[in-house]
């Protein structure tokens, strides 16, 4: 029976070992097929292309060389009426940017335009001789010659005309206009970002009371009264935020000595460079001239967009939060968390997400975000120039529903840029992402008047002390901080056994 058994064994274990042999020959064969059609995709593309034609190469080399074709400011027409009619296009959209990418015999480029902006495309490259690939929606072009465009320096403007051209994201951050006459552009102008590092025409170029220095120092101030809280000691001080963002520079100026704590979340972010959206929000936050509670201290979550395909890394942070804060005594905890992100209910673990952040509550922390489930308001722009404090000198900003409860400021605003320590950047449009942290940098100032405070009431004081106004109704720092004090004033209400 033992050696019937053993038979038995070594036949099911042959069985094994054929089923493993097989599966792995079937592996191999779809990859060789694969690989065949990939190579043959390439084979029909190079082979089916024609070659570059000498003087197609040299007529866009010298275009490029005369600025006719530059980065950012060259329009898909601008190369078809040197080359005439592409043979194909494609178009595809990666988060809030668009790319056009065109194909003639030889001669790739790529177009972009941010996403819902009202500007055309602009180059982004072009190559000579590449080998020109199509998968899915990513559309490159592989190998050959690179053409300097102007790709890695500072954008050089040639004429007035191209400032339509530009988004309003990047703008003028960076920019060359030391030899155009502005007079007459100030729209325009005050319609694009710009910083520090722009170069600009001489004042007598420029429109008449237009003066760059001065809108980026006065972008500075949050705004409706919020500098006069600061004079009176409420900026924050002894309480804790953290921020969930893009990876941040954490050497800027204007926040460096307000952070405690930066912790990358996921390889990816372990790898990613400082984006401008960082600093923006920790400068609005807590930054000691741009920021609403300069007296608070940051943690900072750093990550990746490519790192959230749903809500599980936003419940795994704010976990880590509410762990560490039970082991913390209750001046070092966090108190308030701000997430500029407002798409939680289209993603999965929706419902995980709305459980975490009602522990977050019971354990008197504050989870602002972009949601409407936190909070359905809008955001605003301040009238260049005039009195930020004054609700009367702000406008409606182009984000937000429009049964909005509460407007807050958000656009033509200063905010740290990731370029450098000591670079700011004047942003006129703002957005949801800017108005989160100025409500984060309010809790914060809340809590420091009365710790005690529960946020489902910080939020409804928030709403109820706003400014009623034409377009909606405003936050009042001032009016908020006073309802906060008072209720601060009055202690927590009696119980049913009290006396």
């Amino acid at each position: 029976m033992a050696h019937v058994r053993i038979v038995a064994y070594g036949f099911r274990l042959l069985g094994r070992i054929i089923r493993i042999v097989l599966r792995s020959c079937l592996w191999a064969a779809a990859l060789v097929g694969v690989l065949t059609v990939v190579a043959a995709v390439f084979l029909v593309r190079f082979t089916a292309v024609p070659p570059l034609d000498p003087d197609v190469a040299r007529k866009v080399q010298t275009a490029a060389a005369e600025r006719r074709l530059a980065y950012r400011l060259t329009e898909p027409n601008d190369l078809i009426r040197l080359l005439g009619m592409p043979m194909t296009e494609m178009r595809s959209t990666n988060y809030d940017v668009e790319r056009l990418q065109l194909h003639w015999p030889g001669v790739s480029a790529a177009f972009t335009r941010a996403s819902g902006d009202a500007v055309v495309f602009t180059l982004d490259w072009i190559t000579l001789d590449g080998l020109d690939v199509a998968l899915g929606h990513v559309h490159t072009s592989l190998g050959g010659t690179a053409v300097d465009v102007g790709v890695g320096r500072p954008v050089t403007l040639r004429h007035p005309g191209d400032l339509r051209r530009l988004d309003v994201f990047a703008g003028l951050q960076g920019a060359i206009l030391t030899e155009l006459d502005l007079r007459d552009h100030r729209e325009a102008l005050l319609r694009l970002s710009f910083d520090n590092l722009t170069r600009w025409p001489k004042k007598a170029s420029l429109p008449d009371g237009f003066d760059p220095n001065v809108l980026l120092e006065e972008g500075k101030n949050p705004g409706l009264g919020i500098r006069q809280l600061h004079a009176q000691g409420i900026d924050g001080r002894g309480v804790r935020m953290a921020i969930v963002d893009l990876p941040l520079r954490q050497d800027h100026h204007e926040y460096a000595d307000r952070l405690v704590g930066y912790e990358n979340v996921g390889v990816v972010s372990r790898l990613g460079a400082a984006q401008i959206h960082g600093p923006a929000v920790a400068s609005i936050a807590v930054g000691r001239d741009c920021g609403v509670a300069p007296g608070a201290s940051l943690h900072f979550f750093a990550f990746m967009p490519m790192s959230m395909p749903d809500n599980e890394i936003y419940c795994g942070i704010i976990d880590t939060i509410l762990q560490r804060n039970e082991q913390l005594p209750s001046t070092e905890r966090i108190r308030v968390v701000s997430i500029s992100y407002g798409m939680f209910s289209r993603r999965p673990q929706y419902d995980r997400w709305r459980q975490t952040v009602e522990r977050a509550r019971r354990q008197g922390v504050l989870i602002v975000t972009c949601d409407s489930a936190f909070l359905d308001y809008g955001t605003l722009v301040r009238v260049p120039g005039a009195d930020p404090d004054d609700p009367a000198n702000y406008r409606k900003g182009r984000y937000g529903s429009p049964s909005a409860v509460l407007l807050v400021p958000a656009g033509h605003r200063t905010i740290a840029s990731e370029r450098s320590p000591q670079t700011y950047k004047y942003d006129p449009l703002g957005g949801m992402s800017w108005s989160a942290p100025y409500l984060a940098g309010l809790a914060a100032l809340a809590f420091q008047v009365e710790p005690g405070l529960d946020p489902d009431e910080l939020v409804s004081l928030l709403t109820a002390t706003a400014t009623a106004v034409d377009i909606g109704r405003i936050v009042n720092p001032r009016e908020f901080i006073a309802a906060v004090r008072e209720k601060a004033r009055r202690g927590p209400p009696a119980g049913p056994n009290a006396g």
